[in-house]
């Protein structure tokens, strides 16, 4: 590019797909920008882009979009190399598992309270800056294999959370599964139990008493427990577990809430979710 150029912005792309992608997101953060693109023999796809706009405006609709394009076509792959090669994981499930977690953690899609204040998508944003920036030439490829080590790094402590998720989901699966056994072979007390989410579940018989905590704890004093790693404290699960019930019906605003999820995935279609006001009984809220 010539010297008196400097208006303009060359980007070289060797993936067709990743810069029909580029052209997209560029498009959709800064519609007044203005791309040319054409094909160089030695570096693939060119793209000469004129600052239309402010350069703080077009700087930052193309940081975004290399971002996103990386996010797309790139990330899996990274995170995967590291699973297979600093963790040393073959299992093809357990991999994908940890990918689908690890992608989470970094995106910012889910699991963002393991991050702690860290924020990858942050950091892959300030990585593309410090090369776009004063450039009148970029190379995609080569900021992604020589100028993402910092990125890379940090991937290796968020796969490491991810892996350390994966093992908590493992076993509370398996304490799903153990819990879920154990209901199935034991005799129902109660064929139809009422619960009412809350801090704790509130517990009523088919005829709308309450049951108080003493109730609730000689039920449990005659289970044993121990069996499926619960003790005589535990409040929520463990009355439903020493019950049995054939039916529960749960009753609240959260049916996504931790306990709940938890009960249902023991229970299976035994449970039913109801909101409050379909609760049966009288009760204040």
């Amino acid at each position: 590019m010539d010297e008196g150029d400097a208006g303009l912005l060359e980007v070289f792309f060797e993936s067709n797909k990743e810069v029909i992608s580029f052209c997209e997101q560029v498009f959709h953060y800064n519609k007044r920008i203005e791309v040319h693109w054409k094909t160089n023999e030695e570096w693939g796809n060119q793209l000469i882009i004129k600052k239309c706009t402010s350069k703080n405006e077009n700087d930052e609709a193309i940081i975004k979009s290399m971002v996103d394009v990386f996010i797309e076509y790139r990330l899996n792959k990274m995170i995967r190399e590291v699973i297979e090669k600093k963790y040393y994981y073959s299992n093809h499930e357990e991999i994908e598992r940890i990918l689908s977690i690890a992608f989470g953690i970094v995106t910012g899609k889910d699991y963002t309270i393991l991050l702690r204040g860290k924020d990858p998508k942050g950091l892959l944003y300030t990585l593309f800056k410090s090369n776009i920036e004063d450039s009148a030439t970029v190379h995609y490829d080569s900021i992604i294999n020589f100028r993402l080590n910092v990125f890379r790094e940090n991937l290796v402590h968020f796969v490491g959370l991810a892996i350390d998720e994966f093992k908590r989901e493992e076993e509370h699966q398996t304490f799903i599964n153990m819990v879920r056994e154990y209901v199935t072979n034991k005799q129902s007390t109660y064929p139809t139990i009422y619960v009412v989410q809350g801090p704790s579940f509130s517990f009523y018989k088919p005829n709308g008493e309450k049951f108080s905590k003493v109730e609730l704890k000689e039920l449990m004093k005659q289970e044993p427990l121990y069996i499926v790693g619960l003790d005589e404290n535990e409040w929520n699960l463990a009355p439903l577990i020493a019950m049995a019930p054939n039916n529960i019906h749960i009753y609240g605003d959260l049916p996504s809430e931790p306990k709940t999820l938890t009960v249902i995935n023991i229970f299976e279609e035994k449970v039913k979710f109801k909101s409050y006001k379909q609760f049966p009984f009288l009760r204040n809220f």
